[in-house]
C-alpha cells in the first residue's frame, strides 16, 4: 500500500501536470470504484483544479467549485501519467482522469478491487474522509506521546492506526521501529519517556529519507515504480536475510495476509517472537531465539 513518502512523491508529480489545469472528462470502468453518487463524478467536468491534499494515504484533487475528488489506493492502486488519452479496460485500468495537459489512470493489479474514489462537495464533507490521525512530520513530541499512549496496544498496531497516526502502514512501520531499536509488539503504555523521544525521532528520519529517496528516483518523471518492498530497506520484506546493522537473520510475524518483519539482534535483545501459526503448532517446543531457530531448522529428520 501508498504510504506517506509514496503519496507525497506521487502528490508533487500531480502538482505540476495538473495544478491549474482542467479536467476535460473521466471514465470509469471499475464497477466497484466510485463509492459516492451525490454529488456526481460528472461536477468536476469542465473544472479547474484549485489544490491538492493528502488526507492519510489517500489523495484530494480539488477543483475551483469546491467539489474534491479523494483517490484511495489500497494496497494495489497505482496512478500513472500519459501523455495522451488511455481508455479504461475495467481489468486493470479502472479509470482516466483526462485533463488539458495529459491523462492520469488508475490501475490496480489482482481480482480484489478495493482501491476507492469519493467525490464530495466542500471541506465539511472532505473532513468526514479524515480517520483523525496526527500528521507525524509537524506533530510535536508531545502530541506524538499523547498519541501514541491513549490506548494500550501493541507499536506496530499503534504505527499503522490512521486513527492515532496519519500516512503509516505495514512496510514504513517496521522500518520505523527497526530504526528504534524497538519491538513491534511492545505495548505503548509500557514506553519509557526516552523511548517515545527515540521512536519520534525515527518516524521522522525514515520517513524523511525515504521520501527523499523516492523524489531523487522519479527524479522529473512520474512515479512508476511504487512498490512496499525495496532492496534498501533495513528489515521490511527481507525475511531470512542478515540485518544491516548486525548482521543478525531478519525474522517476521505472519498473520492474515500480512507479516510484521523484525531484527531480533536490534529489537527484541535476540529473543524469537511467537509467530502466530507456527508457534501455535510447536507449542512447547516453540524456539526461544533465532539460533534455536537455526537449529531446529539444521536438525536431521
Amino acid at each position: 500500500m501508498p504510504e506517506l513518502p509514496d503519496i507525497t512523491v506521487y502528490m508533487e508529480a500531480l502538482e505540476t501536470r495538473i495544478a491549474g489545469h482542467v479536467l476535460e472528462r473521466i471514465e470509469i470502468a471499475g464497477p466497484f470504484l466510485l463509492r459516492t453518487i451525490d454529488p456526481p463524478v460528472t461536477a468536476v467536468a469542465g473544472q479547474r483544479v484549485a489544490r491538492l491534499g493528502r488526507i492519510g494515504k489517500r489523495i484530494a484533487i480539488g477543483f475551483e467549485n469546491d467539489v474534491w475528488l479523494v483517490l484511495h489506493l489500497m494496497i494495489a492502486g497505482r496512478l500513472h501519467w500519459h501523455a495522451s488519452f488511455k481508455k479504461p479496460n475495467g481489468r486493470r485500468i479502472l479509470a482516466a482522469f483526462v485533463f488539458d495537459s495529459g491523462c492520469l489512470t488508475l490501475t490496480e493489479a489482482g481480482s480484489r478491487k478495493r482501491a476507492s474514489l469519493h467525490v464530495v462537495q466542500g471541506k465539511a464533507e472532505l473532513a468526514r474522509l479524515d480517520p483523525g490521525g496526527i500528521d507525524v512530520m509537524t506533530a510535536p513530541l508531545q502530541e506524538f506521546a499523547r498519541a501514541l499512549t491513549q490506548a494500550n496496544h501493541t507499536l506496530k498496531r499503534a504505527l499503522t492506526d490512521p486513527r492515532l497516526i496519519s500516512g503509516i502502514g505495514n512496510a514504513y512501520s517496521d522500518e520505523i521501529l527497526h530504526r528504534a531499536r524497538l519491538s513491534p509488539v511492545t505495548l505503548t503504555m509500557r514506553l519509557t519517556a526516552e523511548e517515545i523521544e527515540r521512536l519520534h525521532r525515527a518516524v521522522r528520519a525514515t520517513l524523511e529519507e525515504w521520501t527523499a529517496r523516492l523524489r531523487a528516483e522519479a527524479g522529473r518523471e512520474f512515479p512508476e515504480h511504487v512498490t512496499a518492498f525495496r532492496a534498501e530497506m533495513a528489515v521490511h520484506g527481507r525475511y531470512g536475510e542478515p540485518c544491516p546493522a548486525c548482521g543478525a537473520k531478519i525474522q517476521r510475524i505472519r498473520y492474515a495476509s500480512n507479516e510484521t518483519n523484525y531484527c531480533p539482534g536490534c529489537q527484541t535483545g535476540g529473543r524469537l517472537l511467537a509467530d502466530r501459526g507456527l508457534s501455535r503448532l510447536l507449542r512447547q517446543d516453540w524456539p526461544r531465539t533465532s539460533e534455536e531457530l537455526e537449529e531446529m531448522r539444521a536438525a536431521p529428520r
